[in-house]
């Protein structure tokens, strides 16, 4: 027999407060279905399921219309929905974790005498990720022109086209009018001059009418939003094609293809764990899956771009501009890095990795999704 809550035990349960209920309820976001033998309105099983999603979106900081839309999604099942919450509490997790780092870095200054700025001191709780790494971009995140050459052949005819998480502007084509959409104050005040014009969104919310452009553009950038899913369905609604470049983390030996995260970071592991897979974000939009080589001498040197010179992630100025070094965390950082400089020292890194010497480019998970 279906158990079935009153008002009260609900109210108990969750942590919230009975007028809270009634209101859900008053306004058609989540209602008591049930009766029970006493006549009192009640939850049903179903009725819960719901609740559960609207206390956690809120939780979240959604406003209640933007749940009503994203409870009642005809797209999306609860399975769907479970897995988007897991990610949004998991990015929020991790953007925790980006202030605990930011804190202990003070707290090392200041152990050894230094003393922080007031911007410093408040910056991690007011910045997102890109405000923390974006500085360090200009001096190692460049367009690669063959990765470059394949978005820009996946972009079709397209003349008009937007660029969203546009960062500092790689990748935006040369030939055609392109708008770009960039929430990080940082990264849209080291675009150059002449560079599309950019406005501040989210790709979650663009600003813009259905069908505004021929083309959207995504570039590295959709890990680090909020909601995938929801901004890949912006991006589809406001453009005709959609291409987005991002990386494949579902194939269960993906952390063995790269000897970085396999041997010297596993923490990457944590990072990824939880995000949309890359066939979920593909099913979003509709899109088809193109595999990315990453040339052996890439010029951006985003993640896996130094898969073939190992000495680079010694480098600081390097693992500032890679925003996986600031999300695993300093201790994580400078274990893999004197790991790693102990092993090519000793010579052990090349004899585990002699198969890549020969190698002009690899295949490490990178994917274009083109719609």
């Amino acid at each position: 027999m279906e158990e079935h809550l009153t008002v009260g035990r609900v109210a108990e349960l969750a942590g919230v407060s009975v007028r809270t209920l009634h209101h859900y309820d008053e306004i058609g976001l989540a209602q008591p279905s049930a009766r029970t033998a006493a006549g009192y309105r009640a939850y049903s099983a179903s009725d819960v399921e719901r609740l559960r999603e609207v206390l956690a979106f809120r939780r979240l900081g959604f406003g209640l219309r933007e749940i009503a839309d994203l409870v009642d999604d005809p797209h999306t099942d609860a399975v769907a929905r479970l897995h988007r919450l897991r990610g949004l509490l998991l990015d929020q997790r991790d953007r925790a974790a980006a202030m605990v780092t930011a804190i202990d870095r003070e707290l090392e200054a200041r152990a050894m005498g230094a003393r922080t700025t007031s911007e410093e001191r408040l910056q991690p709780f007011g910045a997102q990720l890109y405000e923390n790494i974006g500085s360090a971009y200009p001096a190692t995140r460049r367009t690669e022109p063959r990765i470059a050459a394949q978005v820009w052949r996946a972009l079709g005819d397209a003349r008009t086209v937007l660029n969203v998480g546009a960062g500092t502007g790689s990748y935006e084509p040369p030939d055609r009018d392109v708008i770009a959409v960039e929430p990080s104050a940082v990264m849209r005040a080291q675009r150059p001059e002449g560079s599309a014009p950019c406005v501040a969104a989210a790709a979650e919310r663009l600003p813009f009418p259905d069908q505004s452009f021929d083309a959207a553009m995504a570039f590295s950038t959709v890990h680090h939003w909020r909601d995938p899913i929801a901004g890949l369905r912006e991006m589809r609604r406001v453009a005709r094609r959609v291409v987005v470049f991002t990386h494949d983390a579902t194939d269960a030996g993906w952390r063995d293809r790269f000897w970085l995260s396999r041997d010297y970071l596993p923490e990457v592991g944590h990072l990824v764990a939880g995000r949309p897979s890359v066939d979920q974000l593909a099913r979003a939009f509709g899109a088809r899956l193109e595999p990315v080589l990453i040339p052996w001498d890439c010029a951006d040197g985003f993640f896996e771009a130094y898969w073939r010179r190992p000495e680079a992630y010694l480098e600081e100025h390097v693992r500032r501009a890679i925003s996986v070094w600031t999300r695993v965390g300093p201790e994580a950082e400078r274990r893999a890095v004197a790991a790693l400089r102990e092993d090519l020292a000793s010579g052990r890194w090349a004899e585990r990795n002699r198969h890549l010497v020969d190698l002009d480019a690899a295949e490490l998970g990178l994917r274009l999704l083109v719609a």
